[in-house]
């Protein structure tokens, strides 16, 4: 069944669609979207290996001009020397103001495609179709997209709205374990931070253990993700909510460089070791962190660090935090499941009051 969302921002309105099977329709639905207009598909080498032959033989039946860019799979790819190599390719293939970028992929091609867009020609036509289940929920809607610098992830970046979204639940289905855990961590956190049903749904689900309800599932994130960016377009209020985890998260991922944690890994333990300090320090309710490391179980996450990680020097890169307001950081807690809030917090305070 169809599923459609259509998100009112400030200055643009699209539309998020939800089908199983869109994918299928790829190739007519671009055509009448935007006839007679070309399309640059970004996308990285393990989504291409999966699907360039269906993506071939949708294109050219619907008679698009397209080509096809293909970068490497992972944050590599998410570098800012990327893209003066997009544009090349992009400029040899004659892209114009009207024409196309598709981001077929996940968080990394998004991000990478959305900036690409938003940037080349001071901005072309952007269409998401995401093909991992954290980019279906978070990454392809809002219009956040970014480049890595050698300081830090998401140094660099745009709020850059796409056209359209187009999301096929299918792709979840085929995606390695690890990757689908990976994108849970971002669906647990709209339940802790906005949705205590959604919780206790994804506990229930995970205790059946049937995979059932993943298109309602991400058809009840999108419905929460356009209510925040309805509201709040630049993460300068209530969207902020949506990094609960992350403040934490992005110290891990820049501690362990070699990639021994996925970004929903990190962050899940950011959830998990935030709630801690949170409930010690009476901000929290007792208890929300057991419930928080049990949902993460359930799903195969990581909740805690290894043993003897140096807190303090790991939490150096908050300095970076873009939620940094001078020397303040602008936490995101949960009081209870379903219920965030900010906190704010001296920066040099922040390795104590995660320890203490």
């Amino acid at each position: 069944m169809r599923q459609t969302l259509t998100i009112n921002t400030k200055l643009q309105k699209y539309k998020v669609v939800t089908e199983i099977g869109l994918f299928h329709k790829l190739g007519n639905i671009l055509s009448q979207l935007f006839p007679g207009r070309k399309f640059a598909v970004i996308t990285d080498d393990t989504v291409k290996g999966l699907y360039e032959e269906r993506l071939n033989k949708q294109m050219n039946e619907a008679g698009l001009q397209w080509t096809l860019i293909s970068l490497p799979p992972g944050e590599s790819s998410k570098s800012f020397d990327m893209i003066p190599k997009l544009y090349s390719k992009l400029l040899d293939f004659q892209l114009a103001r009207d024409d196309v970028i598709v981001a077929f992929g996940g968080g990394v091609i998004g991000d990478i495609a959305g900036f690409t867009a938003a940037t080349f020609l001071r901005g072309v036509n952007l269409i998401m179709v995401p093909t991992t289940l954290m980019a279906m929920v978070d990454a392809s809607i809002g219009g956040k997209n970014g480049a890595n610098l050698p300081e830090g992830k998401n140094m660099a970046g745009t709020f850059y709205q796409p056209k359209e979204v187009l999301i096929d639940p299918d792709f979840v289905r085929t995606l390695p374990d690890r990757v689908f855990e990976d994108g849970m961590a971002e669906v647990i956190k709209y339940g802790c931070v906005f949705d205590p049903d959604l919780f206790s749904d994804l506990m229930a689900k995970a205790k059946r253990s049937d995979g059932s309800g993943i298109e309602s599932i991400i058809y009840r994130c999108c419905l929460i993700k356009k209510q925040i960016i309805e509201l709040d377009s630049q993460d300068h209020g209530i969207a902020m909510l949506l990094n609960f985890g992350h403040t934490l998260g992005h110290c891990i991922e820049d501690y362990f460089p070699d990639g021994k944690y996925t970004h929903g890994e990190a962050v899940a333990i950011g959830m998990y070791m935030t709630t801690v300090a949170s409930e010690r320090a009476g901000l929290t309710v007792p208890n929300t962190s057991s419930l928080v490391k049990d949902i993460l179980i359930c799903y195969n996450l990581p909740y805690q660090l290894p043993e003897g990680t140096n807190i303090v020097e790991m939490v150096e890169a908050v300095k970076r935090d873009k939620k940094r307001r001078d020397d303040m950081l602008n936490l995101v807690l949960i009081e209870k499941i379903g219920k965030g809030f900010f906190h704010k917090i001296d920066k040099s305070e922040y390795a104590s009051f995660l320890t203490q």
